[in-house]
């Protein structure tokens, strides 16, 4: 099933998406929810009356309740409100291309547990414009990732159980500004300011009956699904990124397990799956430099179109846009 948000008349409005075309949850059934924080807290009773209703349309007897083309409506995130955003460090070819690159040995603690950090669940949004201030400009990035959001409350969570947690997966953009990154992370601590300003995921939530198709064994000494999913990524049309989410040494399962260790996880919880190899200018960069002495980098700039595509889950694109404003904390530096 893919689950969609996008604004009607003011609000979120959650629908199935069916064939390009939207269905209203809540014309669809008196029950279900018309937005994806309440479907998501009462997971367990909203799926079943869902995916019954979207087998409705499938054969033809729902039609009377059918909105907008996906193409004509203003799509958000489609978990428009997450109540945390956590962001893992899944793919070891990237950690390993990223550390090649700085002329470092691979750190060994990668392969002995997931890691996460958390970002600003505010700066959420889904398909279209990213606004930009001046600093974010020093070295803009994209990051091509994939996103899981929980579906019920849980602590301690197994991986082996932790499956059962995944309401879908959806397409993640991590944006970030590189140069705000590495100069607040020389004092260890963060990311902050480098990845606050906006995270992208969307255009839809598919879950995980739609993608067992997909489901392949995760790597040796792992536990929980793996899907294989091709990642790919366009800047202006151009093609930059490719992976699969199947590359993912570190599995959803396993961070969660990681995530939820003496915490409370709450429906509604997105977390992404950190960058897949050759998924950042960061990486592609540095590989650059390092076969080239004459190669020369490549960062987002005002009015790039930015184009993220995984098999199943849809195309994520938006626009970088420059803010109307020259302030800049860069410059309030002291001792320079």
């Amino acid at each position: 099933m893919k689950l969609v948000t996008y604004l009607k008349e003011g609000h979120d409005q959650l629908a199935i998406l069916v064939d390009g075309k939207l269905y209203d949850t809540d014309l669809l059934h008196s029950d279900l929810p018309v937005s994806m924080a309440m479907f998501l807290n009462y997971w367990d009773d909203m799926y079943p009356l869902a995916l019954a209703a979207e087998k409705q349309i499938k054969n033809g007897n729902n039609n009377s309740v059918l909105g907008l083309t996906i193409n004509e409506a203003e799509l958000l995130a489609p978990v428009p409100h997450p109540t945390s955003c956590r962001d893992g460090y899944a793919f070891r070819q990237h950690v390993a291309a990223a550390r090649r690159n700085r002329k470092v040995d691979m750190i060994p603690e990668f392969d002995q547990y997931p890691i996460f950090y958390f970002t600003n669940h505010n700066s959420i949004q889904g398909p279209g414009n990213i606004y930009c201030m001046p600093d974010h400009f020093e070295k803009l990035d994209f990051e091509l990732e994939a996103a899981i959001v929980i579906n019920k409350s849980g602590r301690n969570i197994k991986a082996a159980e932790a499956d059962d947690y995944i309401a879908g997966l959806m397409i993640m953009n991590d944006m970030s500004a590189r140069r705000l990154q590495m100069e607040e992370m020389l004092l260890n601590l963060g990311p902050a300011k480098g990845k606050d300003f906006s995270t992208v995921i969307g255009p839809m939530l598919v879950t995980l009956d739609e993608l067992e198709q997909f489901e392949i064994p995760c790597k040796e000494g792992h536990t929980g699904k793996s899907w294989n999913l091709n990642m790919k990524c366009w800047v202006n049309g151009v093609q930059v990124s490719q992976g699969n989410v199947g590359d993912m040494d570190w599995t959803f399962a396993e961070i969660i397990e990681r995530c939820s260790y003496g915490v409370n996880l709450f429906a509604g919880d997105v977390i992404g799956s950190g960058t897949v190899g050759t998924g950042c200018f960061l990486e592609l960069n540095g590989t650059g430099k390092l076969n080239d002495s004459n190669y020369k980098e490549q960062w987002l700039q005002p009015n790039d179109v930015v184009e993220m595509e995984i098999d199943g889950l849809g195309k994520l694109s938006n626009t970088i846009v420059k803010e109307e404003s020259d302030f800049s904390i860069l410059k309030l530096k002291k001792n320079i």
